[in-house]
């Protein structure tokens, strides 16, 4: 079972304004570095999609969590702040650092109650752990799940095309790079824990199955042609 909190404590109204804070603190991580943010070089890791990446996995996690008997509030206020450290912080360090700034807003943004704020952080915390998703709280899991998912499918596909257009290879390339998406998106298969996630991921797998299929029996081999003439 999940956190048990007998009442909502955040309101429509306040999780409207918790989306706000965290979309300005990302534009301000990207506008307060001198060189334009720790990841900006890569236009998919800007604070735009950053925040998109975070809204996917709060829309994610809150469905898991409903189908998985966690606690919705404590799973989508945490999914909220799970990367809001990422544009500022060392990889290995941003989910601490996210802890703590979810921590600071929901202890002087409002009353919400210590057990709902502990729950918050830690799931915000336990986020980027690589370990076993057996041995983290349920709403810790059910982000966590999310955040795998979000990588795969149709959204992981075009974002791993983009990233050949930006790196400057050609279509022929794409077979290989959306056969990165596919084992990326078997890797998460594998990993995720609940029969919700389980149920997504082989969703998004399958799409990605039939696309990379498509490309196949569309883009001609681009190996030169053999010269049958004996001649170098």
């Amino acid at each position: 079972m999940g956190v048990e909190i007998t009442e909502s404590p955040v309101s429509e109204a306040e999780f409207e304004a918790m989306k706000g804070f965290v979309h300005d603190y990302l534009a301000a991580s990207v506008e307060n570095e001198e060189e334009g943010g720790r990841m900006r070089w890569y236009p998919w890791h800007s604070a735009e999609y950053r925040f998109n990446h975070i809204l996917n996995v709060t829309e994610l996690a809150t469905d898991i969590a409903r189908e998985e008997g966690a606690n919705v509030d404590v799973t989508r206020v945490a999914a909220l702040f799970h990367d809001i450290s990422k544009l500022e912080a060392d990889q290995d360090v941003h989910a601490e650092e996210g802890a703590r700034v979810a921590r600071e807003y929901l202890d002087t943004r409002g009353d919400y109650p210590p057990s709902f704020v502990d729950a918050v952080c830690r799931a915000v915390r336990e986020h980027s752990y690589q370990g076993d998703l057996a041995d983290v709280t349920l709403e810790s899991r059910c982000l966590m799940e999310a955040d795998l998912l979000d990588k795969i499918g149709a959204n992981g596909t075009a974002l791993m095309l983009l990233r050949m257009g930006y790196e400057s290879r050609t279509h022929m390339d794409a077979n290989e790079m959306v056969g990165r998406v596919l084992e990326r998106g078997e890797d998460a298969a594998d990993r995720v824990h609940s029969g919700t996630a389980e149920s997504i991921a082989h969703r998004r797998l399958k799409r990605v199955r039939w696309f990379k299929e498509w490309l196949e029996g569309e883009i001609a081999d681009m190996e030169p042609p053999r010269d049958d003439t004996g001649e170098d």
